[in-house]
């Protein structure tokens, strides 16, 4: 591992002037992806400036019911707080169906949706990868694939995001908060991560150098209370997903009055599908609309040769989801 300097900030000011604009230091939550990246060469930051003193470990409600997630929560206390477990159960889920206990007692929210893909061809330093060295290639084009891309993806990059909780923010319309040398700013998490297109280094839409500060959930809402995450993974516990999806559906009279989706492990960022949300909305709540709202959303979908298998698995599984919350909404 590369020599680096280490600094504690004491408060948010402090945080900012330590990273400055230098492209060599890196801010440190929880470490539970950037430390494995620094042991592997992957990172090689020069300073590490720890936010785990930042007042940021809070979750509080607002009058209107909104709530607000501080950056260095632990993904354990995310998990278990009672605001979150009533107003918003799929961001519980897709907490706990990631990574082991006792990483999500380390991981904080900001470092979750910071974390970076597995992609094998992006952690070998033998080999070309152009997220890590821009204009390098794409190996697992014409490689691996079989977890890669089927949405969204571009002849330079087809991995996936891995985060489960972006999925779950995704589809419901969380805002990320951050601070910069010149002030505070907010960004829709639909507009958070870029699209790959020629830049896969390029991954959120943050500004240089800005620390976030947190991640505001609207006032639940029938659609955030009835709602659900599921993850499907090639083991049962411990394993990055091959297919996910984060679901709310609001049910008046047999007819969908609104519905959340954003589906996971299928683009190089957590995918929200508008398309099967237009097609869904006003329509009856059966499993023929649920399918076709998903083949809508799918039709776009331009797998690669060895990961054609996600296009009926996540087809099938947006289906499986939206009736068991159909049938939640009947009892």
């Amino acid at each position: 591992m590369k020599e680096f300097a280490y600094d504690r900030a004491p408060d948010i000011p402090t945080a900012l002037a330590l990273l400055g604009d230098d492209p060599d230091a890196r801010y440190l939550g929880g470490g539970t992806n950037l430390v494995d990246l620094m042991k592997t060469g992957v990172e090689r930051p020069a300073r590490l400036v720890d936010l785990a003193a930042l007042p940021l470990d809070r979750i509080d409600r607002a009058a209107d019911g909104s709530v607000h997630i501080g950056a260095t929560v632990t993904n354990s206390d995310l998990a278990v707080h009672p605001d979150i477990r009533r107003g918003h159960p799929a961001l519980t889920r897709a907490v706990l169906a990631g990574a082991s206990g006792q990483l999500r007692n380390m991981a904080t929210v900001g470092g979750n949706l910071l974390q970076r893909t597995r992609c094998p061809y992006f952690t070998d330093l033998t080999g070309p990868c152009n997220k890590r060295e821009p204009g390098s290639g794409c190996p697992a084009v014409a490689g691996e694939h079989r977890h890669h891309a089927v949405l969204g993806a571009s002849g330079h990059c087809v991995a996936v995001h891995p985060s489960d909780l972006a999925v779950a923010l995704t589809a419901f319309d969380a805002q990320v908060t951050y601070e910069t040398t010149d002030g505070t700013g907010t960004l829709p998490f639909t507009d958070f991560y870029l699209p790959v297109g020629d830049t896969p280094h390029r991954e959120t839409a943050l500004p240089s150098g800005a620390l976030i500060t947190g991640v505001t959930l609207p006032p639940p809402a029938p659609v955030t209370v009835r709602s659900i995450y599921r993850k499907v993974r090639e083991r049962a516990s411990y394993a990055f997903a091959i297919g996910s999806v984060a679901a709310g559906l609001d049910i008046e009279d047999g007819i969908v009055r609104e519905v959340r989706l954003a589906l996971g492990a299928v683009a190089s960022r957590p995918w929200r599908a508008y398309a099967a949300e237009r097609a869904l909305t006003g329509r009856p709540a059966t499993a023929t609309a649920f399918a076709e709202a998903a083949d809508a959303e799918l039709a776009a979908a331009a797998p690669l040769p060895g990961n054609a298998y996600k296009v009926p698995l996540v087809r099938n599984l947006v289906v499986a989801v939206l009736t068991e919350l159909a049938q939640e909404a009947d009892r």
